[in-house]
């Protein structure tokens, strides 16, 4: 079966896990409003099957659910389903965001929804993964690789022709999310990006002054790459601008 050609929202199939019948029903006009095709599924143990016997455009995921909880779910289809997900959540709380994006989730919704801002982030996942493949090939965005296909840093090795990235030759355990904003910050290395900078360019939405999720994944970031998570000096952290990405630091 070969990659279904993006379109810009006509056709585009979106799979809604939510139990909450009235928001459910809510969010599926409002998207089918803007063309897109939302299905309903309003038990977490069927979503699973649904997830990758249907290959949706895009999932948005509940995190609270009867059967399976929206962690568990999105943890149980990675391996076989390659589209984003876009979770919701009633909570917000870290830990939730935290466990979300370090086992697949491409982003996340504060309850309540607010439409206009759930179908901007949607249309930000869609712009993201205009297609993806029917295997277990990560999608990524083109664009953000600007015609490179290695970096290396000392003892520090980045490659979008595999999209694996290595350490002393040890590889790292990366999700698809640490890995675009590792080769973005590796990209412009010497560079303070600043976090809306890195919001338009990996979601194409901006910075609001709340979202934590570029901070949560410096965070691992550095865990993984053996950086001082109190004086950072691999992924420093320039009070008031932004993320540096240090070259002389792998040495």
């Amino acid at each position: 079966m070969s990659p279904k050609a993006f379109v810009p929202e006509t056709g585009i199939r979106i799979l809604l896990v939510e139990d909450d019948t009235r928001l459910s029903a809510l969010i599926q006009e409002y998207l089918q409003q803007h063309t897109m095709s939302v299905s309903i599924e309003h038990r977490g143990d069927i979503a699973c099957k649904r997830i990758v016997s249907e290959n949706p455009d895009l999932v948005v995921l509940d995190l609270m659910l009867p059967g399976l909880d929206g962690l568990e779910i999105c943890k149980a289809v990675r391996p076989s389903y390659c589209g984003p997900i876009l979770m919701l959540t009633a909570r917000d709380e870290d830990i939730d965001q935290v466990v979300g994006l370090e086992i697949g989730a491409d982003d996340y919704v504060t309850k309540p929804v607010q439409p206009r801002v759930l179908l901007a982030r949607i249309r930000a996942l869609l712009r993201r993964f205009p297609q993806h493949p029917p295997n277990n090939t990560s999608p990524g965005n083109a664009s953000n690789y600007s015609g490179k296909q290695d970096i290396i840093f000392g003892q520090f090795r980045i490659s979008t022709t595999v999209r694996e990235a290595w350490l002393d030759n040890v590889a790292l355990e990366l999700t698809t999310n640490e890995f675009e904003l590792l080769w973005l910050l590796a990209s412009r290395a010497g560079e303070i990006l600043t976090r809306d900078m890195i919001l338009d360019r990996l979601r194409g939405i901006g910075y609001d002054g709340q979202d934590r999720s570029v901070d949560i994944r410096i965070s691992r970031l550095r865990k993984k790459l053996g950086d001082d998570t109190t004086r950072p000096f691999r992924i420093k952290t320039i009070r008031g601008q932004g993320y540096l990405f240090v070259k002389e630091a792998w040495e």
